[in-house]
């Protein structure tokens, strides 16, 4: 047995060595990028085999590998607070909060968020899963995602670079020990389902992998908010469920009520099983969204005021005829989108005391891009799936995953008025620290794991590093978990070869927070740069006529989740993206049309 395994030991160590020549070239020579080397956002650049230079253009720093702070850099660096003390500043201090909210500092601040985390976020894009470097491609090639850091290099002789196993852990292995949950653990911030469904609802009109050309291509040439997920992402899917008639949207009434056609009616492609009959099938903007009655809720409800926003024009422009109605109606649902995400589900994500304010005035004055490219990290980085609880509770009701999906029926028999009060008052579930999954969803992130590394996505240190944070140290650091750490030690090896992914999904959660440091710092600039970069919030769009005048104005300028649902329902339910935060909010309330 002893001999067995010394002959084990030289084979493996024979077949590494082989592995890191091979990956090293002929010459045995490591491709220096592969180390990295160039730190605060440096670029590096390779000469002959061995030799590298860093380019520090306007990076703030200089030196042999960008380290050195310029004066101005270096008294930034001085006076900035680090990310976990500005973080408590806006969770804490509401007497001061409180005073600035009701005051001109409340723009202030604003903007000074919106500049600092959108500067993070390059605008025209860099790189592509193809392309390491700078090329016409990665910016003309409106069918790739963009890449906030280039790829691993192909070249290199260990998976992530030059640290950690030459092998990386298997994704499953991956899922059932550190995703799944063992019990499950409410998000102490006190966001809602209602918050969870408009998640998912609200990305996937720009998150839209093309798997068929590559995990790396994206179907949505609009890289923003388009309202894709209400009309279609392509031409002919939006003339498909399109009235063409005052600009409305096709439908059918159920019971009284205004509810999405069916495909019998609008043959469109809806992904749902094979046995349902097009009767079943309701026809919406994304072919997914007959997923979850939650999704299919919200599809409802833009559906709703779609049509309720273009009887408000038509009645102002009785000279408009249907395309323009729903040109300039679909305007002022992308407006609405904006605001609702930037002012309530923002602000709830945030957890922040400064009332976020959509205003783009406030950057009319400033140099800002009106231009978006979805980033791959920031679709790998939304996969939120803890944030779906173990059954849903509506009327009375807990229902198992078995009955909720693909279920027409199930929100037919409710209705919109029902599950917005029910997902309002359910607690969703914490992202941050791991072990929250549903085990019916962990197949998701071993699938955004496989992607990843198809894609070759950098390690979690190196965005770290990118978007100015400290990169950790060890795993003891890293997850205030001892038996994860030890676990994720042996898997990875090193700090350094933390995949992307799990590291923000694992990272411990900030004190009552529902994720960690790291999916706030990183996910924060790439949401309000693509809110704030909208044509909608350009000098040249944001003016009363793009909307229709006043009236489609300030329907933009005044929108909430709560009108949202209210003017579109019989009833007004419980609607928040929060969970009740007192016995009076919690109480059932009575048919009310009050806003």
């Amino acid at each position: 047995m002893r001999g067995f395994s010394m002959v084990s030991i030289w084979v493996f160590t024979f077949l590494l060595l082989l592995k890191i020549s091979s990956c090293a070239g002929d010459s045995g020579v490591v491709n220096p990028c592969c180390y990295y080397p160039c730190q605060n956002s440096g670029v590096c650049v390779r000469f002959g085999t061995d030799r590298y230079e860093c380019d520090c253009t306007r990076t703030g720093f200089y030196g042999e590998n960008c380290t050195v702070p310029e004066f101005w850099s270096r008294v930034r660096l001085t006076l900035k607070p680090n990310t976990d003390v500005a973080h408590y500043i806006l969770t804490h201090f509401h007497w001061f909060w409180d005073f600035v909210n009701n005051s001109f500092l409340r723009s202030t601040f604003m903007k000074l968020v919106l500049t600092v985390r959108s500067s993070l976020i390059p605008s025209p894009p860099t790189y592509n899963s193809k392309y390491g470097y700078l090329n016409w491609e990665s910016y003309y090639n409106l069918t790739y995602y963009t890449r906030i850091l280039p790829p691993v290099p192909e070249d290199c002789p260990l998976p992530m670079g030059t640290k950690g196993k030459p092998v990386l852990p298997d994704p499953k292995v991956l899922a059932e020990r550190f995703f799944k949950r063992t019990k499950f653990r409410p998000d102490p911030q006190g966001a809602s389902l209602m918050f969870a469904f408009m998640a998912q609802h609200f990305t996937h009109q720009f998150f839209r992998t093309d798997h068929e050309v590559g995990r790396g291509f994206t179907k949505g040439l609009g890289h923003g908010v388009d309202a894709g997920n209400i009309y279609g992402d392509k031409l002919m899917r939006q003339l498909q469920l399109r009235l063409h008639k005052d600009g409305k949207l096709k439908y059918q009434i159920v019971n009284g009520e205004m509810y999405p056609p069916t495909v019998a009616e609008v043959p469109v492609f809806m992904a749902y099983p094979e046995d349902f009959s097009p009767e079943k099938r309701l026809a919406i903007g994304h072919e997914l969204f007959g997923l979850l009655p939650g999704l299919t809720m919200y599809s409802t409800i833009w559906l709703r005021e779609h049509n309720r926003v273009c009887d408000i024009l038509k009645a102002e422009h009785p000279t408009w005829d249907d395309e323009q109605l729903f040109q300039t109606t679909r305007l002022i649902i992308i407006g609405e989108i904006i605001r609702i995400i930037m002012e309530e589900y923002v602000q709830q994500l945030s957890g922040y005391l400064l009332s976020l304010k959509f205003d783009p005035t406030m950057l009319f004055e400033e140099r800002f891009q009106y231009s978006n490219r979805i980033a791959l990290e920031f679709s790998h980085l939304y996969h939120w799936h803890s944030l779906m609880p173990d059954s849903f509770l509506i009327d009375g009701d807990e229902i198992p995953y078995s009955q909720f999906l693909y279920n027409t029926s199930l929100f037919l028999h409710y209705g919109v008025e029902k599950l917005v009060d029910a997902f309002s008052r359910q607690p969703a579930g914490q992202i941050g620290g791991g072990r929250n999954s549903h085990e019916s969803l962990l197949t998701v992130s071993e699938r955004v794991i496989k992607e990843s590394r198809t894609t070759r996505v950098r390690p979690f240190n190196e965005y770290r590093k990118k978007f100015n944070l400290k990169p950790y140290s060890s795993f003891e650091e890293f997850t205030d978990d001892e038996e994860m750490a030890r676990g994720l030690q042996e898997l990875y090896g090193d700090i350094d070869a933390l995949e992307f992914y799990p590291g923000l999904l694992l990272e411990k959660a900030r004190p009552t927070g529902i994720f960690g440091e790291s999916m706030v710092e990183m996910g924060a600039p790439f949401s309000l740069k693509g809110l704030l970069a909208n044509p909608i919030c350009s000098p040249e769009y944001w003016k009363p006529s793009t909307f229709g005048g006043e009236t489609g104005f300030n329907i933009v300028k005044t929108a909430t989740l709560k009108k949202l649902v209210c003017l579109n329902t019989k009833w007004c339910p419980y609607v928040n993206f929060h969970v009740p935060r007192n016995e009076e909010e919690a109480k059932p309330r009575k048919p009310s049309t009050e806003l």
